[in-house]
């Protein structure tokens, strides 16, 4: 066989191998693609657990089991099964749950069953109403709720969810401690501060230590942060709604609770 013939024989082989891993590959794209997707939608629904703990827990639930008076289930058969029905919602479920997150709730739409925080019942969480969180953010929050909807029709067992672990620096750094803190207790829902929320329902406290100190003439600065804390009635602020719940200091430790005055205090 001539070198001109060798050559014709091994690119057709190449050819045929090719054509051969291209039919194979197209064949197994579709199982590669649906294994892509549920390893997004997996990334997604950890990062909203992350978040649903930060943001939503306070009122929710730790496993958005709702809070008696206050705030509904999201992992019960109603919620998945007639809440749209009883609104006249003509979406998606997962629309439902993205719009009621980004924009919150004015009012409670069951104020006999659930009271909410007053006027606004729940706070707008998307940047684009003033809220603290993007979209994507948003979208994986979502993803976590609509994770419960095999739970609450009673498909599967309910699973032991992740539990959010701080950065192992902020262990050492009260500052950053209590800015988890600050997150964790939802203060980011009503208040504006740089860099974590521009959210108007509440005072803005940006500088709040510098306000803080013109105040009350008697009170330092730090004395009025911490009556402002623990009995928000105390000191309210003219243009606000008086909404925020009493009982912050039953709801943290003592550590907590002063790791939260570090941080506000750095606000100036």
């Amino acid at each position: 066989m001539n070198r001109a013939n060798l050559e014709i024989l091994l690119g057709t082989i190449f050819v045929v191998f090719t054509a051969i891993a291209l039919i194979v590959y197209g064949l197994e794209e579709e199982n590669r693609m649906a294994r892509y997707s549920q390893g997004q939608q997996a990334e997604a629904i950890e990062v909203g657990a992350y978040l649903f703990e930060l943001n939503c827990s306070e009122c929710h639930g730790d496993n958005a089991e709702g809070r008696v008076g206050l705030a509904p289930a999201l992992n019960d058969r109603y919620f998945f099964t007639e809440r749209l029905n009883q609104l006249g919602w003509a979406g998606t479920m997962e629309d439902y749950i993205q719009a009621t997150i980004s924009s919150g709730r004015i009012t409670s739409t069951r104020p006999n069953q659930y009271a909410g925080y007053g006027v606004p019942a729940m706070p707008a969480w998307s940047e684009n109403y003033g809220g603290p969180l993007r979209m994507d953010q948003i979208r994986a929050i979502t993803a976590f709720i609509m994770n419960f909807e095999p739970i609450a029709l009673g498909e599967v067992v309910m699973p032991d969810f992740p539990t959010p672990m701080p950065p192992p620096e902020e262990e050492d750094d009260p500052f950053l401690r209590g800015r988890r803190v600050f997150l964790d207790m939802g203060c980011a829902g009503c208040h504006a501060l740089e860099g974590i929320s521009v959210s108007t329902i509440g005072p803005p406290l940006n500088d709040i230590t510098t306000v803080a100190e013109t105040r009350i003439p008697e009170l330092s600065a730090e004395e009025y942060i911490r009556q402002s804390i623990l009995f928000p009635r105390i000191h309210t602020v003219e243009g606000y709604p008086d909404i925020m719940p009493e009982g912050f200091g039953d709801r943290m430790t003592e550590q907590q609770f002063e790791d939260l005055i570090f941080f506000l205090m750095e606000q100036e």
